[in-house]
């Protein structure tokens, strides 16, 4: 299944209301990410920061944690849209890619800004050679 038009419509409407929860009081840096799974539902998360930086979480990570809680044992990610109210847009962090590819090997990932400019690659192209479950065997 790859995203339609109006799936990743909604994918990124969702990234941009989720940063809108962000708690990013040290950084200011508010991020919300989507994520489409292979069952065609989409969760969602924010950044959320603490004074102790360590334990921050990402927005992505947050999406793919929340659908995880929520029942999606067998998590299978198509999409990831991240919004990010900056002028360029910004990719996941190395933590987030690794955690994008253990549950989407083959995800694209959006991500948007602001303005027009956006990034959109699969994530082997974000994380060359990457490390995932398969490995392990």
């Amino acid at each position: 299944m790859h995203a339609t038009p109006l799936q990743l419509k909604q994918l990124i409407s969702a990234a941009r209301k989720a940063a809108a929860q962000a708690y990013a009081p040290y950084s200011k840096f508010k991020v919300g990410a989507a994520i489409l799974t292979q069952t065609g539902k989409i969760f969602t998360g924010c950044n959320v920061e603490n004074a102790s930086y360590g334990l921050c979480n990402c927005a992505e990570r947050t999406a793919i944690f929340n659908a995880v809680a929520s029942g999606e044992k067998k998590l299978k990610i198509e999409c990831v849209a991240v919004f990010t109210a900056t002028e360029k847009a910004t990719a996941p962090c190395g933590a987030c890619r690794q955690v994008i590819f253990e549950f989407g090997p083959k995800a694209r990932v959006i991500s948007t800004c602001r303005t027009v400019d956006r990034i959109d690659r699969p994530i082997m192209e974000l994380l060359p050679s990457a490390f995932g479950p398969k490995d392990l065997l």
